[in-house]
Order: structure tokens, then C-alpha cells, then sequence
């Protein structure tokens, strides 16, 4: 593991209108078994995980990389809040982890007595809650659930369930003004947004987009994704980091020397993608900023 030089581009500067990238794709570190769950704070140091490794890696803003907690759990999806990094453990638990020390917090493992599958990805609202997907990844069989989907843990610990679905539900974000709760499912093309009622309530979940295929007639569906605060969202699929405006309109589609797994804002005017990709962690300078959760005006 380690640095290396930018590798060329793979789609031209600017490429996306509006949106670009406006710079070359640069590897900023590779060599690992399976990257995930990146993860920015304001002062720039950025997290990720190798998942098959169980570990979270921290890079600084110097681009100095480090491991930040080993035998993590086999963290996925992460999100840093305050003084804590917030982290989906496949073992079957929501946790957190002091980012001065590493100290490990249990926030939930459980639902109606029973352990989760494994959860996956996360996102945490202005009222301190986490919506956080359950799917099939690394679970044991049969599914300890019973069934894949997605629950809501609110501030006081309470967990329910707020949506279920048979395609793994898989990325998970609010929209800015957090009325809408987009989630990804992995083996369908389609991608949903619910309507917030209500912290950790749902309306009826609509069609948002359909990701662009790699192949023709393909049902692949997407992974991570991140947001901006125009309310764009950046899906990581098969073919690179796709990019949809709020209207569920492709814009067009970020491509990577690997399969991206999870991307995320990060960088000092947040205007810079971080890129999880198999092996390696990728940047990719953009036009657009990157929207903050929980929200600016949260409690």
C-alpha cells in the first residue's frame, strides 16, 4: 500500500457539464483487498475501509495514509459526525468510533430481538437519526431478519423498520432539505426515493432513475453514492460514478480505471470526489460542492 502519481484521465475535463471533472483522476493510494465507506471531515482527513481486511484506513490531508482502527468488524459504509465515525459493521451492527481514540460504541444490533444481516451503508439526519441499510452482504444464512431492508435509529436509540426490499438495498442518502430518502438497491436497475413524512418515516417509494447499463439490456443496479447541495447524486455502478440531477436526469457518467464501490465529498471546499475502487482510492476534482450531513442547522 501507498501513494502513487495521478494516472491519465479516463473522461475528459469537464466532461459533464456543469459538473466536470476539471482535473485529472489521481490514485491516492492502492494495493488493498476490497476499499469502501469513504468518509470526509471539514478539516480534511478523509476515511475509508478494506473491508476482507476488517480495517478503516485514515488519510490525511497531506495525503499521509495511516490505519485508523484494526479489527473494525468489517466496517462497509461510514460517515463522520462530530467527534465520532460513524460505521456499518457486517457483523451485524451500527457503531461508532471515537476519532481521537478509536474507543468503539455499539449503537444498535439488533431489531425485534433479533441481529441485523449485515448493515451496509448509512446516512444521519438533523435530529441525530441514521437511516442505515440491512441487505445480504457477508450475513450468515438464513438472513437473521428474515428479509433485507432498511431501518431508521433514532437519537434515543429506538429502531424501526422503514422500508423493505428483495434487490439488496445497498447506498443510502437524504436529499439537502431531507424530505426525500434515496436508497440503491444492488440487482435492480432502479433506483428509489421515499418521501420523509417525518424523522424515520416513510411515504410510498417512487422510481427515481434507472442507472445506465454496461450492458444492453443489463438489471445491474449501483452501490454507494453521495450527494451535492444542488441536490445531484453520484451513484457508483458498473460503469463509473453516474451522476443524476434532482429531476432523476443522467448527466452523465464519471469512469474510473476500477469498478467504483463508493465515493464521497471531501477536500477543503468539498469539491473534490473521493472514490473507493476495488484496490485502490481515487480523487476526482469537480465544479460541483458536496452537501454536509447532518445539515447545517441541525440541533
Amino acid at each position: 500500500m501507498g501513494s502513487l502519481p495521478f494516472v491519465a484521465r479516463s473522461v475528459r475535463a469537464d466532461d459533464i457539464p456543469g459538473v466536470g471533472p476539471t482535473g485529472p483522476i489521481r490514485r491516492l493510494s492502492t494495493g488493498f483487498q476490497f476499499t469502501e465507506g469513504p468518509a470526509a471531515d471539514a478539516a480534511g482527513n478523509v476515511y475509508f475501509t478494506d473491508i476482507p481486511a476488517s480495517r478503516i484506513h485514515h488519510i490525511t490531508p497531506s495525503g499521509k495514509l495511516t490505519v485508523f482502527v484494526e479489527s473494525a468488524g468489517f466496517c462497509n459504509g461510514l460517515m463522520v459526525h462530530g467527534d465520532r465515525l460513524l460505521a456499518c459493521s457486517m457483523e451485524g451492527r451500527l457503531v461508532s468510533f471515537h476519532l481521537k481514540t478509536g474507543t468503539r460504541t455499539i449503537l444498535a444490533e439488533s431489531y425485534q430481538g433479533t441481529r441485523f444481516n449485515a448493515p451496509n451503508d448509512l446516512v444521519i439526519d438533523r435530529q441525530g437519526g441514521i437511516y442505515f441499510t440491512d441487505p445480504r452482504f457477508r450475513s450468515p444464512r438464513p438472513y437473521p431478519q428474515g428479509k433485507e431492508a432498511v431501518y431508521y435509529r433514532a437519537a434515543d436509540g429506538t429502531v424501526t423498520r422503514v422500508v423493505e426490499n428483495d434487490f439488496a438495498p445497498n447506498g443510502v442518502i437524504l436529499s439537502p432539505d431531507e424530505k426525500t430518502l434515496y436508497v440503491v438497491p444492488t440487482f435492480e436497475r432502479r433506483v428509489w426515493a421515499f418521501p420523509v413524512t417525518a424523522p424515520g418515516q416513510l411515504g410510498d417509494g417512487r422510481v427515481f432513475c434507472e442507472l445506465v447499463q454496461k450492458t444492453p439490456g443489463g438489471n445491474s443496479g449501483g452501490d454507494g453514492l453521495t450527494i451535492d447541495t444542488a441536490g445531484n447524486l453520484y451513484i457508483t455502478s458498473a460503469s463509473g460514478v453516474q451522476v443524476f440531477d434532482a429531476g432523476g436526469q443522467h448527466l452523465g457518467t464519471i469512469a474510473f480505471p476500477e469498478q467504483p464501490a463508493n465515493v464521497t465529498f471531501g477536500g477543503p471546499d468539498r469539491r473534490t470526489l473521493f472514490v473507493t475502487a476495488r484496490t485502490s482510492v481515487y480523487t476526482a476534482p469537480v465544479r460541483t460542492t458536496g452537501h454536509v450531513f447532518p445539515g447545517p442547522d441541525h440541533p
